[in-house]
């Protein structure tokens, strides 16, 4: 629940509207609520400025489903991460305005309405097989209220690409690079822009790549400023901190 939300709630008490056995029967799953296979943190929206975000792997549909019941019930949307297309056929009979991300494996599910930002994030890929990190940053970043704009396929191989997107690049109040291999691009990127840039290694690459351990040590040690890193593949925790950069004031 947000301040408003919270506001809301109390004078509906003091006006009647909500009966004083309703409000206990709310007020008693605080500060979070147990449905057995989770724990639904109820109070994070107020703390943190968004509400919990499902990580899919590893959990079961019909877990899932009730987590997002769940959450829906209180009016939250949802966004599930590492999930799959067997999940989203489970849960599309049971929600309205739910989206399925085949690329990023991303399920967001949209119960009220999300206020978009007037600065937006860029997100800019090496290359066409890191596209499975860029989607999973693109729908984290909407579903946190961000415009965003993609540009994928832009590496140091040809760099001539970045430099026809620069503008767009430049203008980004932060930019999400994301890359595989050597992991050059958010370094080169850096060098040219005011803007902080998240680095993302993937784990795309030859047997030297080590599943991204090079890109990642590449990123790190990075010569040019303003370069923070993210753990490999990792586009959702790559959006989550743009957002917060892109929502201050």
């Amino acid at each position: 629940m947000k301040k408003d939300e919270i506001l809301n709630f109390i004078n509906d008490i003091k006006s009647g509207k909500i009966s004083d056995e309703s409000a206990i029967n709310f007020l008693k799953n605080f500060p979070f609520d147990d449905i057995g296979c989770a724990k639904i943190d109820i109070q994070r929206e107020l703390r943190n400025g968004n509400g919990e975000i499902i990580y899919g792997d590893g959990k079961s549909k019909d877990e899932i489903l009730s987590i997002t019941k769940k959450m829906s019930e209180n009016n939250q949307n949802v966004l599930i991460t590492r999930t799959n297309f067997d999940t989203y056929e489970h849960l599309k009979s049971e929600h309205k305005n739910i989206k399925f991300n085949e690329i990023g494996k991303t399920i967001t599910i949209i119960n009220k309405n999300v206020e978009f930002t007037k600065s937006y994030i860029a997100i800019i890929s090496a290359g066409t097989s890191d596209n499975f990190v860029v989607e999973e940053a693109y729908e984290t970043a909407l579903f946190l209220g961000n415009r965003v704009k993609k540009i994928v396929d832009i590496g140091v191989a040809g760099i001539n690409r970045l430099f026809l997107n620069l503008d767009e690049i430049q203008n980004a109040k932060v930019i999400i690079a994301i890359a595989g291999m050597e992991g050059a691009l958010p370094s080169v990127v850096a060098g040219l822009v005011n803007s902080p840039v998240i680095a993302v290694p993937t784990s795309v690459g030859y047997g030297a790549n080590f599943g991204g351990i090079s890109a990642l040590l590449s990123m790190l040690n990075s010569c040019a400023n303003g370069v923070s890193v993210v753990n490999i593949d990792n586009g959702f925790g790559a959006a989550y901190n743009a957002s917060l950069i892109n929502h201050m004031k």
